[in-house]
Formats: structure tokens, sequence, C-alpha cells
């Protein structure tokens, strides 16, 4: 199970790339709180993305589920740099044994503390291109049209990405997988 958090589904939105989600080999989950930070208050402003990413839980490739407060929830949402979604999203990863989608460095330090599986937006286009459910070239595509949207990415993270989709397409050029 993926418990995807704000950016990633605001991003891929953005670039019209939530399908991507479908694609994956586990459901994708967005916490409630999550849904209502991005899609509520989204529609309130009128944002397109929002729209995108309701459109995506109607038609069921996106699940919402309320997330159970815990011990756990209680414990990161004291630290005043975690939203309660960011809270929820690392509650009910921990709580499933499923991976907290999340590109904030602070969050996904207290995902590494808690023993809490963290990835990324990147990691989900890369998961995709890694099972040939998208080309290399429509992976870089994706990368630099959420750069171009205002997605936040580290110079030396893009260049990991891109040597990674490149050794995709090395791969893919010779016949092999990359696993």
């Amino acid at each position: 199970m993926y418990v995807l958090d704000a950016t990633p589904l605001i991003y891929l939105a953005k670039v019209d790339r939530l399908a991507l989600l479908t694609q994956l080999d586990a459901e994708c989950v967005v916490p409630e709180r999550v849904y209502d930070e991005v899609v509520t208050a989204g529609l309130e402003r009128e944002y397109a993305d929002a729209r995108r990413i309701e459109a995506r839980v109607e038609d069921g490739a996106l699940a919402v589920r309320t997330a159970e407060r815990s011990r756990l929830f209680d414990r990161v949402r004291s630290s005043t740099a975690l939203s309660d979604a960011d809270a929820a999203v690392l509650a009910m990863a921990s709580a499933n044994g499923g991976i907290a989608v999340m590109d904030e460095t602070y969050g996904r330090s207290v995902a590494e503390t808690e023993g809490i599986e963290a990835r990324g937006t990147a990691y989900l286009v890369l998961a995709t291109a890694k099972q040939a459910e998208l080309s290399t070239d429509d992976a870089r595509a994706t990368i630099d049209a959420m750069l171009d949207a205002g997605w936040y990415c580290a110079p030396d993270l893009y260049a990991r990405i891109i040597r990674t989709i490149d050794a995709l397409d090395s791969s893919e050029a010779n016949g092999n997988r990359v696993d």
C-alpha cells in the first residue's frame, strides 16, 4: 500500500499523470486529512489539479481513508514541523505496513526514525518505468514537467533520477529489465 501525501498528488495532477498510480503494484490510499487539504481546499480555490485528484477518487483509482488516531499519530503530530495530514500519512503507513509517499525531508526523516518506509514522488515515476508501464522517455518528461510546474528537486537528486532513467533505458535497449 502506498499512502500518499499532498505533494505527490498535487504534482502528478499538475502534469496530468495521476494515471501512473493505477499502474503501480499496490493500492494507493489518501488519508482523509490529505484529501481535505488538497481536494476540498483546492476546489474552493478552483485549482485544476484538485479536480483531477477528485476525479481519480471518484473513479476508484485512489481510495480515501480515515487515519485512526494512534500513539504514533499523537507523537509525530506533537512536532510543529508536521501537519495533521503528514502525521496521518505516517500513522496510516505504519498501521498498514505501507509506504509513506512524501517529499518533505523532515517528514521522511521522521518516517526513518519511526521505522516507516518512505519514498518520494520520483519513486512512483521510476517504479512505473521500471515495470515497463511507462517509457523512459515519458518518465523523464514527467519528472521535467513536474519541475516546470514548481516541484522541488535538489540538483543531486535530479542527477540520480536521470541516471536511473538512463540505466532503465540502457536495460530496455539490451532487452533486459532492471529490478
